[in-house]
C-alpha cells in the first residue's frame, strides 16, 4: 500500500489530471449501472459509461433520455458528475486539501494553474474559495429565475428541482435537460432564454474573467485596465455570439425560421449561437437547419468556450491568437502583437500546435466514426453519414452535446469512439499544452538550414 501511495504521489501532473477524471467517470458509470439508477431494466455498462463520460466531461450527448429513463437517483448522479466536471475535479481536491489544512503540492498547483489561471495569483486558497462562492451564487440565482417559469408548469417541488438541475447544467455548459425535447417547449419564453443564455455565457468565459470584472466593479484593483486575457475573451465571445446569431438568422430566415414571429426567430437564432459554443441545449429541431447553418455551428463548436471555464473547444483565446499570428506573419512581422502587447513566442507556438492537433485529431476521429458506423450497413441519416458524424465528432470533442440524431444510432464501437472524443476534449488539450509544447532546451540540436518550396 505504501508503494502504491508513493507511486501516486510521483505521477506527472498531466497523467494525474487524466487519472482524476477517469476515476470519477468509472465511479459514475458503476453507480448509473445499478438497478436503482434507471426505470425498467438497468443500463448496460457501456451506456452507463457513455452517460457518465458525457456528464463528467460536461458534454450532454445522451444514449438514454435523462428525464424519463433515469430515476431520481440516476439524475442526481448525473447532476453531481456535471458539477464536478464543470468546476474541475481537481478544484474539488485542492479545496478539500485546503479545508483539511494539508496544503497543496506542486502537482496540485500546476493542475489548477493549467485549468483555471492565465497569470499567477497571490493566494490559491482565496482563489478556490472565490470559485466556489461564485458558482453557488450564480447557480442559485439561475435556479431562482428558472423557478418562475418551471414552477407554474410543473408544480412547486418538481419545478424547483427542474430549475436547479437546468441551472447547474447551463452554468457548467453541460447541456443535459430533463425535458425530452431539451428546451424547445420554451423557445419563445424570454425569461428561460435569457437565464439559460446568461448562465452559459458566464460559465463559458472563465472564472478568473468573472472575478476580474467583479474586482473592477468594486475597484479593488489599483489599475482599472482589464488584463489582455480578459479583453480577448470578452471581445472574441461577443463577436462569435453576435456574428453567429446574425448568420444563423440570415441563413435560416427562409427555411427553419420561416413562419415564426420576429421575436421567436430572434430568440431562436441568438440561443443557438450561444449554445453552439459549448452548451448543447436547443430550442429548435436541428434537423430543420440547412447545411450552411450546420457548418457554421460546427465552427462555433470547434472554437468553444474560454480557458479556465466549464466549456470545451480550442478556446476563444486560441482563435484570437491564431488570427493575430496570421495577421502579423502576413504583414512580415515576426512578432505577434495584440492591443499594443507582444505575445510570447511560446504562447504563439502553443496556439498553433493546439489548433493543428485539434484539427488532425478530429479528422482521424471522424474517419474512425464513419468506418465503424457505416461499414457494411446503410446509414439512415437525413443528410448523409459524413455531415451527421462530422457534426457528432466536433460536438463530442468540443464537449457541446448537440446532435443531428447520430447519437441514437451509435453502434458499440461508435459509442467508444465518442467516449474517447469527449474525454480527450475535456482533458486532452490541457495535457498536450504541458507535455508537447515544452520549453526550449539549451542543448537542443540545430542543423544547417536548407530551404524548401512552399505554396
Amino acid at each position: 500500500m505504501n508503494q502504491f501511495v508513493k507511486h501516486l504521489k510521483n505521477i506527472p501532473p498531466g497523467q494525474a489530471l487524466i487519472l482524476y477524471y477517469a476515476a470519477a467517470i468509472v465511479l459514475g458509470a458503476l453507480l448509473l449501472s445499478l438497478p436503482i439508477a434507471a426505470h425498467g431494466s438497468p443500463l448496460s455498462f457501456l451506456d452507463a459509461l457513455f452517460t457518465a463520460t458525457s456528464a463528467q466531461c460536461v458534454t450532454g450527448l445522451i444514449v438514454v433520455d435523462t428525464g424519463s429513463k433515469l430515476t431520481l437517483f440516476g439524475q442526481l448522479v448525473v447532476l453531481v458528475l456535471i458539477q464536478i466536471g464543470g468546476l474541475g475535479i481537481t478544484t474539488f481536491s485542492v479545496y478539500l486539501f485546503f479545508y483539511l489544512r494539508l496544503g497543496v503540492g506542486m502537482r496540485g498547483r500546476w493542475i489548477i494553474q493549467e485549468t483555471l489561471l492565465h497569470t499567477p495569483v497571490e493566494s490559491m486558497k482565496e482563489l478556490i474559495r472565490a470559485i466556489f462562492f461564485l458558482t453557488v451564487i450564480i447557480e442559485g440565482v439561475g435556479a431562482l429565475l428558472l423557478a418562475f417559469a418551471f414552477v407554474p408548469d410543473l408544480g412547486l417541488a418538481r419545478g424547483l428541482y427542474f430549475a436547479l438541475f437546468h441551472s447547474v447544467s447551463a452554468f457548467c455548459n453541460a447541456g443535459f435537460a430533463l425535458f425530452a425535447d431539451s428546451l424547445i417547449g420554451y423557445r419563445d419564453h424570454p425569461l428561460v432564454n435569457l437565464t439559460i443564455m446568461g448562465l452559459i455565457i458566464l460559465g463559458g468565459i472563465g472564472f478568473l474573467v468573472i472575478k476580474e470584472l467583479l474586482d473592477l466593479l468594486r475597484r479593488e484593483r489599483r489599475r482599472r485596465r482589464l488584463s489582455l486575457h480578459t479583453r480577448l475573451v470578452l471581445l472574441t465571445t461577443g463577436l462569435l455570439i453576435t456574428g453567429g446569431a446574425l448568420l444563423i438568422g440570415l441563413l435560416e430566415s427562409g427555411t427553419s425560421l420561416a413562419g415564426r414571429g420576429i421575436g421567436e426567430g430572434i430568440w431562436t437564432a441568438l440561443f443557438q449561437s450561444v449554445t453552439s459554443r459549448t452548451a448543447g441545449f436547443n430550442t429548435i429541431d436541428l434537423s430543420l437547419f440547412g447545411v450552411p447553418a450546420l457548418f457554421l455551428m460546427m465552427f462555433l463548436m470547434f472554437v468553444g468556450a474560454s480557458p479556465g471555464s466549464a466549456g470545451g473547444g480550442i478556446k476563444t483565446t486560441s482563435l484570437a491568437l491564431f488570427v493575430a499570428i496570421l495577421h502579423s506573419r502576413l504583414k512580415g512581422n515576426p512578432h505577434t502583437n495584440v492591443f499594443r502587447r507582444t505575445i510570447p513566442d511560446e504562447a504563439a507556438t502553443k496556439t498553433l500546435t493546439l489548433v493543428m492537433l485539434a484539427i488532425l485529431f478530429l479528422g482521424a476521429a471522424t474517419f474512425a466514426l464513419l468506418a465503424v458506423q457505416t461499414q457494411g450497413q446503410a446509414y439512415a441519416g437525413s443528410r448523409g453519414a459524413l455531415m451527421d458524424f462530422a457534426f457528432e465528432a466536433v460536438s463530442a470533442f468540443a464537449t457541446v452535446g448537440l446532435s443531428l440524431g447520430a447519437t441514437a444510432q451509435l453502434v458499440p464501437m461508435g459509442k467508444i469512439v465518442v467516449i474517447v472524443l469527449m474525454f480527450v476534449g475535456r482533458v486532452g488539450l490541457l495535457t498536450m499544452a504541458f507535455t508537447i509544447v515544452k520549453r526550449a532546451r539549451r542543448d537542443a540540436v540545430r542543423y544547417s538550414e536548407e530551404n524548401i518550396m512552399i505554396g
